[in-house]
């Protein structure tokens, strides 16, 4: 493996800015070259599709200039795992090279998927759905609540809310997001929809026709309006239990039904469909299993 000079850092800042998409070099490091083969791609990166033709392009640059910023990589059993640097290291394979320039770090897992997503964050080209994905692993991984996700990345804890409310979306309408057909302003409008059986029929009817998010919230309000309608006369519900029963769905964002007989005794349910769902209320509720 050849070591290479620290010349990377000599560049001027217009040209380094260009090419700058990675974690800083810091003092002493080395860079080397680094087989290609060699390298495993990062199993937490956030992104799950790349542009075609801004690889290729890319990859052509690559070609005539080089790599100008090295990716980052940790060693691992056999060779090394990517930590950052995932679209030079494709473009790189594309336009033939068999070596890149990369450092080496000493991270541990924890570490490795931090900075992945982190990297990833900061470069703002992740969809909607990357982006809540990214926020969940965070979560997950690391056992942070919401308020610590939005402390470390500096962003409100709504911001960080209303993008993970987007994984409670019906997997149809997911892939709409994902791919462009949806935005996030409708994506969100949509999860206002009292009854969540009417999602994807509504996704796709908006995706076909181009519905405005202004438009999009007058209908679903007006289907909300005709659910409760609808509601009302089949239930004896009195109007406090109806607007208990609004304002808990609202703040959930999922169905919440309350009952009680005429002994006082009272019942309140809160649906979900999957451990993801249930996993976000017990947040919004306050509630950290890890910690008791």
């Amino acid at each position: 493996m050849e070591k290479r000079s620290k010349g990377f850092k000599s560049l001027g800042r217009g040209l380094e800015a260009l090419f700058d998409d990675g974690p800083k070099i810091k003092d002493g490091e080395e860079i080397r070259d680094i087989k290609l083969d060699d390298i495993r791609p990062n199993p937490y990166q956030p992104r799950k599709n790349f542009d075609d033709k801004g690889l290729q392009e890319l990859a052509e640059s690559i070609k005539e200039n080089g790599v100008f910023q090295p990716i980052i990589v940790r060693k691992s059993v056999e060779g090394y795992e990517l930590i950052a640097g995932e679209r030079r290291f494709r473009a790189s394979k594309i336009a033939g090279k068999e070596t890149i320039p990369g450092i080496v770090r000493d991270f541990d897992e924890a570490k490795m998927m931090e900075v992945a997503i982190l990297e990833n964050l900061q470069r703002e080209d992740l969809t909607p759905l990357e982006e809540a994905q990214a926020y969940e692993t965070l979560q997950k991984n690391l056992g942070l609540t919401q308020e610590d996700v939005s402390k470390r990345l500096g962003k409100s804890r709504p911001y960080i809310a209303n993008y993970l409310r987007l994984l409670t979306l019906p997997p149809k309408t997911k892939r709409l997001l994902q791919y462009g057909k949806l935005s996030m302003g409708q994506a969100r409008t949509l999860l206002g929809l009292k009854d969540k059986s009417q999602i994807d029929s509504l996704a796709k009817k908006v995706a076909d026709e181009g519905t405005t998010v202004r438009r999009l919230e007058l209908l679903v309000n007006k289907i909300n309006t005709k659910s409760q309608e609808k509601s009302r006369k089949v239930t004896n519900k009195s109007k406090f239990i109806a607007a208990s029963e609004n304002k808990l769905s609202d703040k959930f964002g999922t169905k919440v039904n309350i009952s009680s007989s005429n002994r006082g005794n009272g019942h309140l349910s809160i649906s979900f469909k999957s451990t993801e769902e249930l996993n976000r209320i017990l947040d919004v509720l306050g509630i950290d299993l890890d910690k008791e």
